[in-house]
């Protein structure tokens, strides 16, 4: 009988623990009493006179595979066996539920890789080297999976990647505040705990304080009108749709003049006081002291002196959007003229 001839095998290499299969293509394998993966032996199926399929014993480097019959033994082809990559790291371990954010997976061993996992689930990916991949993380369910690597060694080991919910924004408190910015406002919602950012309409906040998962303060940056709130996190940016997330700027009230401009040191006359900006009126104060009130317009307040001391004192205004310049108020002894 004429020896065998090994013409080619596929694929020409797998992973260092074998188990894998290999087709092994040629000619005069009737018969055949071994395959040889180097000095290992094959279990092996002859499939016909030309080709064999053999399972891939375990083993390392590049190595002959041979076909023995009672022709003798075959020509060679090389086999060679690739280490199973490794995962040593992924960053960011975290993203949101969407998906579509970019994760670099470092490791060894990616050459050649075929696929990138998050949990059963395929990523798009680009090999940079054999040290590190960028994948684009699949949607998933909001719960952690296993980044696996796979190429012709194997699949490497599983590092986790959680999947975080979005935040939301559901109510803020003060809704309203000055055009100067500054003032404290507290937002409350949920998934809040990883917050990165919060923006009011296109400007960032400041001093970002977490307080729980459902509630974070931030100082208010300068703006005008009405913006909505949006908080940012690994599971992305809450959406102005939901919940009561929308922010009013308000200017500064002003007092244009007061009518009457003095009255008894006893009080209990009436000042109305125009202006601007005073519809939001939160406190009048003449002399220091607290002045009932009532907003007529956001040009027109009605307050009631408290009295005090006679001699010249200040009246002001406050609104979510400030406090007012002073405006001068002149309280006599006896009888208002």
């Amino acid at each position: 009988m004429a020896a065998p001839v090994v013409s080619s095998i596929s694929p020409t290499q797998g992973p260092s623990v074998g188990g894998n299969t290999v087709t092994i293509t040629g000619t005069g394998f009737t018969g055949a009493a071994s395959v040889s993966f180097g000095s290992a032996s094959a279990s092996f199926t002859v499939v016909s006179a030309t080709q064999i399929t053999a399972t891939a014993p375990a083993g390392t480097g590049s190595v002959s595979v041979t076909v023995t019959t009672p022709g003798g033994t075959s020509n060679s082809a090389t086999y060679t066996y690739v280490a199973a990559p490794v995962v040593s790291s992924i960053s960011p371990t975290q993203g949101p539920s969407v998906g579509g954010n970019t994760v670099t997976v470092t490791g060894t061993g990616f050459t050649g890789a075929t696929s990138v996992l998050f949990g059963s689930v395929s990523a798009s990916f680009t090999v940079v080297s054999a040290t590190q991949i960028t994948a684009t993380a699949p949607p998933a369910p909001v719960a952690p999976v296993a980044v696996t690597v796979v190429t012709t060694g194997g699949t490497s080991n599983g590092v986790l990647y959680f999947y975080v919910p979005p935040p939301t924004v559901t109510s803020l408190s003060p809704a309203v505040g000055p055009a100067t910015g500054g003032n404290t406002v507290t937002i409350t919602g949920t998934n809040l705990t990883l917050t990165t950012a919060v923006h009011f309409g296109t400007a960032a906040a400041t001093g970002l304080v977490i307080v729980s998962d459902n509630q974070i303060r931030v100082q208010a940056p300068s703006g005008s009108g009405t913006v909505a709130v949006t908080v940012t996190a690994p599971g992305g940016t809450s959406l102005p749709g939901v919940g009561s997330p929308y922010y009013t700027y308000v200017a500064a009230p002003v007092i244009n003049a007061l009518n009457p401009a003095q009255g008894p040191s006893s009080g209990g006359n009436g000042v109305t006081i125009t202006g601007s900006n005073l519809g939001r009126a939160e406190s009048v104060l003449i002399g220091g002291n607290e002045a009932p009130f009532v907003a007529v317009s956001d040009t027109e307040l009605v307050a009631v002196s408290p009295g005090g001391s006679p001699g010249s004192v200040t009246v002001t205004v406050t609104t979510p959007g400030g406090v007012s310049s002073p405006a001068s108020y002149q309280l006599v002894a006896g009888p208002s003229v």
